[in-house]
């Protein structure tokens, strides 16, 4: 619309600049028409750019955005038991210690408690939660063991390395839940 405006002045001052002209003279206007169109279209061109620079930033920061907030989703999935899981590990342990007091015995009620015991097992593997590997002799990991203390090594071969587990370690998904309690020998 402004365009059209423009061209409509312009052509009013050529008609009057013709009209004091001589009848052998033509106005030469037609070259800055021209130059302003080509300043316009630059000026449009420079534009359209810079609004597809803006489009493709705003695009790739959408695209982060979402990659990264389905990525907290699946970790917030695969952890939301954590809390949970954390608060039945006890309950584990005095499972294995049951088992490990009643061990030589032979009784029809103690059938059922282990029963029960191998069904707790199976549901924690299932939630993806898995036993250290610490036994002694292992190397000691800071990363996955917690030494609550150092004896003297009973061989050359324990010095540095795990000689007793006193409670199990357990990873969720390959993350630490709980530390191994370890005595490491010196």
């Amino acid at each position: 619309m402004a365009m059209n405006q423009n061209e409509e002045i312009l052509s009013e001052n050529n008609e009057a600049v013709a009209d004091n002209l001589p009848a052998n003279e033509t106005p030469d206007v037609k070259p800055e028409v021209k130059e302003s169109e080509s300043q316009n279209e630059s000026k449009l061109q420079s534009e359209l750019a810079e609004q597809k620079d803006k489009y493709l930033r705003l695009y790739s920061e959408f695209e982060n955005f979402r990659r990264r907030t389905s990525k907290e989703k699946l970790e917030m999935i695969q952890s939301a038991n954590e809390q949970l899981i954390k608060a039945l590990l006890p309950v584990a342990d005095d499972f294995e210690r049951a088992e490990k007091a009643f061990k030589g015995t032979e009784s029809k009620d103690l059938e059922g408690i282990f029963l029960i015991y191998t069904k707790f097992k199976k549901i924690l593997d299932q939630s993806g939660v898995k036993v250290m590997e610490a036994g002694a002799g292992s190397e000691f990991n800071p990363d996955l063991h917690e030494a609550i203390t150092q004896i003297p090594a009973p061989d050359e071969k324990l010095k540095g390395k795990i000689v007793d587990v006193v409670e199990k370690g357990y990873l969720l998904n390959d993350k630490v839940i709980r530390f191994a309690k370890v005595v490491v020998g010196s």
